[in-house]
């Protein structure tokens, strides 16, 4: 049995259960869904592959596919089809599913498909975009230490791509073809983080239902990637230690040692010396991970990688339905004058909000907002509502940004919020990490325009 899941949208429910008791039988852990929207919702750190309907009501697959690739572009897709959607399935090949089904299709079929992919990288080398010098080095750097089996510790700032360099060291490697497992250690609570990694038994503690693999034995002959390592607690990492000094693990509850083939390579933000002299991370650990030291630069360090990955982004956005606009001068100018303190976490954000914000087949400057741009936003809000900024948590207005506020400016807040909404689907909490203000923010704003009578998506 699999931890990670397998992700079924199909909205005929008859075909949707045939689908979940073919997988389920032959070991796999399934989740269905009848929709799209609904996918989307489910999509989280636990699915390993999807398979989707292409011709459903409201959002169809092919903008599914799209939009899962935008998110999580290692995520392999394999698309369902009927004989007249052959040809869109085949163009959906070219913007990033790995497969297609044709329907009907035989039992085995379909159990081939998630052997073959289930839990595979489907991203690329090209999604480790560089134009920079530092990283044109890095890079280099990257494909020769890929043809070892050295432990590589990335460092950086949140946000840099850590996790996509250390794919990128995967598809280089002789295990390209083997799975690519992360996990990110800050995300899974104390108490199941162990669990996670080494796997249980059932009836290893309550609630454990049936005997689950952790994600060492998932990685078994390919990688896994422990990201934000820095975080995880000292009995914890006694326990890491002895799995890698061993290369065995050992699922909880159980005394069946399970021997390993499995590349390591992890990456934090915290400064690991300072948390070694604190205490908080284990010195021994440290070095059996900082084999080979790489770092990754923030992004106000490699401004020539500005543009590119703006580029690259642009693209993954888009999709194959929609022409990709050009970046007007003014507003590349803006982009590369910028100091970038969510890195390319927050690029993307913006690039978002340019499309949504933009009209005609050019980004200008003025679609370009800016973290800075919505936090005024968030504080002519509040004035024209008569709150107090404090009221707002989540709006830190930058030092220096302009008092003088333009005309339309809560005009274009309300268009920006309706607009991003409709483009995700009515999707609040997705809405709420693009507009980088929080759930609890937006809800008040929608309540404020439903007030006013506003249609809300």
């Amino acid at each position: 049995m699999n931890i990670a899941k397998i992700l079924i949208v199909e909205d005929d429910q008859e075909l949707q259960e045939a689908l979940v008791d073919t997988l389920t039988l032959n070991g796999f852990e399934v989740m269905s869904v009848s929709n799209a929207e609904d996918a989307l919702v489910a999509l989280d750190d636990d699915i390993g592959m999807v398979f989707s309907d292409i011709r459903m009501d409201g959002m169809d697959g092919y903008t599914l596919m799209k939009r899962i690739r935008a998110i999580k572009p290692y995520l392999p897709i394999v698309l369902m089809t009927a004989y007249g959607t052959i040809e869109q399935a085949v163009d959906s090949m070219k913007s990033g599913a790995v497969d297609y089904i044709v329907k009907p299709f035989e039992a085995n079929v379909l159990v081939e498909k998630a052997k073959a992919y289930f839990n595979r990288d489907a991203s690329s080398e090209d999604d480790f975009v560089v134009a920079d010098p530092v990283t044109q080095q890095l890079k280099t750097m990257a494909k020769r230490v890929a043809e070892s089996d050295a432990s590589v510790f990335i460092s950086g700032e949140s946000g840099t791509g850590k996790e996509v360099l250390a794919r990128f060291i995967h598809h280089q490697s002789s295990r390209a073809k083997q799975p690519f497992v992360a996990i990110n250690c800050a995300a899974i609570p104390e108490n199941m983080l162990e669990a996670m990694l080494f796997g249980y038994e059932k009836g290893a503690f309550t609630g454990a239902m049936k005997s689950m693999p952790g994600k060492f034995e998932q990685a078994q002959h390919g990688t896994l990637f422990l990201d934000e390592i820095g975080e995880m607690k000292p009995d914890l990492q006694a326990k890491l230690l002895r799995v890698l000094q061993e290369r065995e693990v050992e699922r909880i509850g159980s005394h069946k040692v399970i021997h390993l083939d499995v590349r390591v390579l992890s990456a934090s933000n915290v400064d690991m010396k300072r948390a070694i002299e604190k205490g908080t991370f284990r010195e021994d650990l440290f070095y059996r991970l900082n084999v080979f030291p790489m770092r990754l630069p923030p992004l106000r360090e490699r401004p020539k990688d500005i543009a590119a990955i703006a580029e690259k982004l642009l693209q993954r956005h888009c999709g194959r339905n929609r022409i990709e606009p050009m970046i007007s001068a003014p507003a590349m100018k803006r982009l590369l004058e910028y100091g970038w303190p969510g890195n390319i976490r927050e690029l993307d954000n913006v690039i978002q909000r340019a499309l949504v914000m933009m009209s005609g087949d050019t980004i200008h400057k003025e679609d370009i907002l800016l973290d800075m741009d919505t936090a005024v936003m968030e504080k002519a809000y509040a004035m024209s509502e008569g709150k107090p900024e404090e009221t707002f948590q989540e709006s830190h207005v930058f030092d220096g940004a302009s008092d003088e506020l333009p005309m339309d400016l809560k005009a274009r807040e309300v268009t920006l919020i309706l607009d991003t909404l409709r483009q995700y689907n009515g999707h609040r909490q997705k809405t709420a990490e693009i507009l980088n203000i929080s759930p609890r923010t937006l809800r008040y704003k929608l309540a404020r325009l439903k007030e006013q009578g506003v249609d809300i998506p």
